[in-house]
C-alpha cells in the first residue's frame, strides 16, 4: 500500500507532465492558427536583419545596377507581405494622407480642375498602399485626373500593378523609373494647373500634388531628387513627406522658415542609436535630407513626433509648396520685397549659421541702395532677412489664411510659458464691453487675445479689423482653433468642441476639417494636445487654471456638496439659487477657514487664479485704505476673504446661473449649456462667423502689447480692451507709461480704452490722464453690488484719448528704418 508521501510525489509529477504538454499544445496550437502570421513576421525579420545584401540574389536581380539592385535585393523577399508588416513601422503614413487631401480639397474646391499626383518618386510609392489609403479620404477615380506611382522595385511595382488591376482604377499608372529621369507622358489626357511650360524646362507637365512615404531617407543621391521635384512640382502645386529623422536643436534654432521647433530635437543616444540602426538597412537618417527639403520648398505644415511603439523612432510629417506660392495679401508684400533684391541674392544648399554670415554684408550693401523704408511689422523684417539670404519665408507667408502673424518662437519672452495656456476661457463679460463701447463696423479693435471668446464676441459686431494680441503663443494657438472651427465645421461639432468641451473624434477633426486653416505651429500644438477634448475633463479642465476648476470639484465631492452644486446651477428661480447658496454651499465656500488656507496663499493666488504679485498688493491696498477708514486693524487674509465675499455673493444674489451667468456655470459643470453660453456658442452667431471673409480683418499677434502698437500705423485704433492686463506693472517701473504712450500714439482722438483692475483706484489712471485720456471710473464693485456677471473685478474704467501724448517725444528725422538695419538687427 502507498504512503500519503509517495502519491503527493506522484500526483505533483503528474501536474508537472500536465501543464508541461498542455503549453506544449497550446504552442502548436497556437502555431498552426497563426502560422500565416508567424511566417510574414519571418520573412520581415528575415530581409530587414538577418539575410545579407547580396545573398540569394537571382540572376535577374544581379543584372541590375546601382540602387535599383540593392532595392530589388532587399524588397523581393517580402513584397508580398510588405503591407502587412509596414503598419507598425511606418506610423505617419496615414496622417500625411489626411493632411494632404484636407489641403486639396481646400485648394480645388468649385473647381472642375482635376490635379495630377506623382507619389513616393525614386522607391517607397511600391505597393500602392498610399494611393489605395487615399481613396477613403478623397475619391481616387473622380478627384484626380491621373495618379503615377514611380518606383525603381520592380516587384513592389508588380504588387501595385495587381491591385489596381483588381480595384479597377483606370487613372492610376505604374511607373518602374528612377524619380531623375521621371517624366509625365505629354501625350497622357491629364488636366494639371500647372498644364504645359515652356520647352526650356526639365518637366513640360507638371504635378499638382506630390508624395514622398518613407522614400528621402532611402535615396542615396537626395539632391538630385529632391532638385527634381522642384522642376516637376506645378507652381501652385504641393508636396508632401513623411520619413524617419534624427536632428539636433543646434543645427536649425537659427532657422525661421522651418514650420516650428516643437519636439524636433533628438537626444544624443537616440541619435546615434537610430542612425546606426537604421544604416544597416541603407536607411539614412542624417538631417542634411529634411534640410534639403525644407530649403527647397516653403513649408505649410510640419509635424515632429516619435513612434512609441517601437521605442521612440523619431518621424516626421512635412507638407509644403514652392517658395514662390505665398497667398493673400502677405504674398503680395514678399513678391514687392523680393523685386528690389532678388537679382542679388546668390541661392546656396549651405543651411548653417555661416551662410548667414556670410551673406550679411552683401545684403547690407544690396539693401543701401534701395529706397529707406518705414519700420514695417516683424514678418516683414524675416521676409526680407530671408529673401536676402536666399532662404524660404517664414511658414505663416504659405499659410491658406492670414490671420495668424509670424513670430520668434525660439525667444525666451514666448517659451517662459511651457507650451501651455493659462486660461482656456475668458473671464471678462462682453455684453458689459459692448454696452460700453459699441463696436461697430468702423472700428479697428485691439484686445487681449486671452482664450479668445470675447475676441470672437466682438467679431459678432463686424469691426473693420481686430487685432488680438498675446505674448503667449499658446493662447494664440486656442484662439486659432476656435476660428478654424468657424471657417471648417458645423454648429454642432463647434458646440462639441467649445460648449461641452469634449470631442472624442477630434484627432479626426484636425487632421481632415481643421488643418487647412491653422497655422503649422497651433497644428503641430493641438496634434499633441488631442487629449485636451477626448479626456473626461475636457477643454475646460486644462491649461494654468484647470487647477481652481479641479480643487473646487475636488473639494464638493469631498465635502458632499457635489448635488448642491447641481442644484444650484439647474435652479429655476434667483429664490430658489440663494437657498442653496446660503443654506449649503455658502457656509463652506466662504468659510475663513478655507480662504486663510487656499485662497490667501500666494502660490495658489498665482497657479490656479492667474493673480501676480503686483494685483495682489492692489488688494491689499485697497483694504489697507477700508480698515484705516473705519479705524480697524488691518489684516492681508482678511482683506482677501472680504475680496471674495464681494465677488461670489452678488453673483449668486442677482445672476442665475442656470441661463444667465455662464462663466461660474462653466467653473461648476467643465461645461455650457444649451440655455446658459457665451453668445459666439449660439446657433445664429455659427452662420455669422462661418460666413467667407468673417475673419478677413482679424489679425493674430504673438508678442507685447508695445511691440504690436509701434508697429501699427498711428492713429487707426478705435477701441482698446486690455482686461485687468495693467495691475500686473510695478507701479516703481516704466512699463505702465510706456505702453499708455503707445496706446495713445496708435489711437484715434477720441479712441475708448476700456481695463478692469482689482484696485478701487488704480495707481496708473494717474499716468493715463497725464498721457492725453480722459478717465472715467464707469463700474465701482462695493459690498452686495454686482458690476457685471463675472464681478471678479473692483472697478471698470473707460479712458478716451482727447490729445496726442504730451509727454512722447517727438520722433527724429532719422527714425525711419533702412532695409539694411532691419537685415542687421536680425542678423
Amino acid at each position: 500500500m502507498l504512503d500519503v508521501s509517495t502519491v503527493d510525489q506522484l500526483y505533483a509529477q503528474l501536474r508537472e507532465n500536465t501543464i508541461a504538454l498542455c503549453a506544449l499544445l497550446s504552442f502548436f496550437t497556437l502555431a498552426v492558427v497563426f502560422r500565416e502570421t508567424l511566417l510574414v513576421y519571418w520573412k520581415f525579420v528575415y530581409a530587414c536583419f538577418l539575410k545579407p545584401v547580396n545573398h540569394g540574389n537571382t540572376a535577374d536581380i544581379q543584372a541590375l545596377t546601382g540602387q535599383q539592385r540593392a532595392l530589388e535585393g532587399f524588397y523581393r523577399t517580402q513584397a508580398s507581405i510588405y503591407d502587412a508588416t509596414r503598419g507598425t513601422l511606418l506610423r505617419g503614413r496615414e496622417d500625411m494622407l489626411q493632411l494632404a487631401a484636407a489641403q486639396l480639397k481646400h485648394r480645388y474646391r468649385g473647381s472642375s480642375t482635376k490635379p495630377v499626383w506623382v507619389d513616393s518618386p525614386k522607391v517607397g510609392g511600391g505597393t500602392g498602399y498610399n494611393i489605395e489609403k487615399m481613396n477613403s479620404y478623397l475619391a481616387i477615380p473622380e478627384f484626380f485626373s491621373a495618379v503615377y506611382l514611380v518606383d525603381l522595385s520592380p516587384s513592389l511595382c508588380d504588387v501595385a500593378r495587381e491591385r489596381f488591376a483588381r480595384l479597377g482604377w483606370k487613372n492610376v499608372h505604374i511607373i518602374c523609373e528612377d524619380a531623375r529621369t521621371f517624366r509625365l507622358d505629354p501625350s497622357s489626357d491629364v488636366e494639371s494647373v500647372g498644364a504645359l511650360t515652356s520647352g526650356d524646362e526639365e518637366h513640360r507637365i507638371k504635378a499638382d500634388f506630390i508624395s514622398m512615404s518613407y522614400s528621402l531617407s532611402m535615396i542615396p543621391d537626395f539632391y538630385s531628387v529632391i532638385d527634381s521635384l522642384t522642376d516637376l512640382l506645378a507652381p501652385l502645386g504641393l508636396i508632401s513627406c513623411v520619413d524617419f529623422y534624427v536632428q539636433s536643436s543646434s543645427s536649425y534654432s537659427l532657422r525661421n522658415f522651418t514650420g516650428g521647433h516643437h519636439s524636433r530635437h533628438v537626444n544624443r543616444f537616440s541619435r546615434v542609436f537610430w542612425r546606426s540602426w537604421f544604416k544597416l538597412d541603407r536607411v539614412h537618417l542624417h538631417e542634411s535630407r529634411r534640410d534639403y527639403l525644407e530649403y527647397r520648398f516653403g513649408t505649410i505644415l510640419n509635424v515632429n513626433d516619435r513612434n512609441y511603439l517601437l521605442g521612440g523612432i523619431p518621424y516626421y510629417v512635412w507638407i509644403g509648396c514652392h517658395r514662390t506660392a505665398t497667398c493673400g495679401a502677405a504674398g503680395a508684400l514678399v513678391r514687392e520685397a523680393a523685386e528690389h533684391i532678388d537679382a542679388l541674392a546668390t541661392e546656396s544648399p549651405y543651411l548653417s549659421p555661416i551662410h548667414y554670415a556670410e551673406k550679411k554684408s552683401e545684403a547690407e550693401d544690396a539693401a543701401a541702395r534701395e529706397t529707406r523704408l518705414q519700420l514695417r511689422s516683424k514678418g516683414f523684417e524675416a521676409a526680407i532677412l530671408n529673401l536676402a539670404t536666399n532662404v524660404p519665408l517664414p511658414s505663416f507667408f504659405y499659410q491658406n489664411q492670414r490671420w495668424r502673424l509670424y513670430y520668434d518662437e525660439s525667444l525666451q519672452k514666448h517659451m517662459q510659458f511651457n507650451n501651455e495656456y493659462i486660461y482656456a476661457f475668458t473671464w471678462e463679460d462682453p455684453a458689459v464691453d459692448q454696452e460700453l463701447l459699441h463696436i461697430g463696423k468702423d472700428d479697428v479693435v485691439f484686445a487681449i487675445t486671452s482664450a479668445g471668446d470675447n475676441v470672437l464676441s466682438y467679431a459678432l459686431n463686424r469691426p473693420r479689423s481686430i487685432h488680438a494680441v498675446d505674448l503667449n503663443p499658446t493662447q494664440n494657438h486656442l484662439l486659432e482653433l476656435k476660428v478654424a472651427a468657424f471657417r471648417a465645421l458645423s454648429y454642432e461639432d463647434t458646440w462639441k468642441l467649445f460648449g461641452e468641451g469634449r470631442h472624442l473624434t477630434f484627432r479626426e477633426l484636425l487632421l481632415t476639417k481643421l488643418s487647412p486653416y491653422l497655422s503649422s505651429r497651433a497644428f503641430q500644438y493641438w496634434l499633441d494636445s488631442t487629449a485636451t477634448f477626448t479626456s473626461r475633463g475636457g477643454l475646460y479642465e486644462t491649461g494654468g487654471s484647470r487647477i481652481a476648476v479641479k480643487l473646487s470639484k475636488w473639494l464638493f465631492r469631498l465635502l458632499g456638496l457635489s448635488g448642491a452644486v447641481r442644484a444650484m446651477c439647474t435652479a429655476r428661480t434667483l429664490r430658489e439659487q440663494r437657498a442653496v447658496w446660503r443654506t449649503r454651499l455658502r457656509p463652506v465656500v466662504l468659510s475663513k477657514f478655507l480662504s486663510y488656507l487656499v485662497v490667501a496663499n500666494e502660490r495658489f493666488l498665482w497657479r490656479a487664479l492667474g493673480v501676480p504679485t503686483n494685483q495682489r498688493d492692489m488688494i491689499t491696498d485697497d483694504g489697507i485704505a477700508a480698515a484705516v477708514a473705519a479705524g480697524g486693524v488691518f489684516s492681508a487674509k482678511e482683506t482677501m476673504w472680504t475680496y471674495v465675499v464681494n465677488t461670489l455673493d452678488p453673483v449668486v444674489e442677482n445672476t442665475l446661473l442656470r441661463d444667465s451667468n455662464y462663466f461660474y456655470r462653466l467653473c461648476l459643470t467643465g461645461r455650457y449649456s444649451e440655455e446658459c453660453r457665451p453668445a459666439y456658442l449660439t446657433e445664429e452667431a455659427h452662420k455669422i462667423l462661418s460666413q467667407p471673409g468673417a475673419f478677413d480683418g482679424l489679425r493674430i499677434h504673438t508678442d507685447e502689447f508695445v511691440e504690436v502698437l509701434a508697429r501699427i500705423k498711428p492713429e487707426t485704433i478705435t477701441v482698446a480692451v486690455i482686461m485687468d492686463h495693467m495691475d500686473w506693472f510695478d507701479p516703481e517701473g516704466t512699463q505702465a507709461s510706456e505702453e499708455i504712450g503707445a496706446i495713445n500714439k496708435a489711437m484715434q482722438i477720441g479712441g475708448r480704452v476700456l481695463l478692469r483692475s482689482a484696485g478701487l483706484k488704480p495707481w496708473y489712471i494717474a499716468k493715463f490722464s497725464t498721457q492725453g485720456f480722459r478717465c472715467e471710473r464707469v463700474a465701482a464693485r462695493t459690498a452686495g453690488k454686482c458690476i457685471d456677471r463675472v464681478n471678479m473685478y473692483a472697478s471698470t474704467w473707460l479712458c478716451t484719448k482727447v490729445s496726442a501724448d504730451p509727454t512722447a517725444i517727438a520722433p527724429s528725422d532719422d527714425s525711419e528704418t533702412d532695409i539694411s538695419d532691419i537685415i542687421a538687427l536680425a542678423l
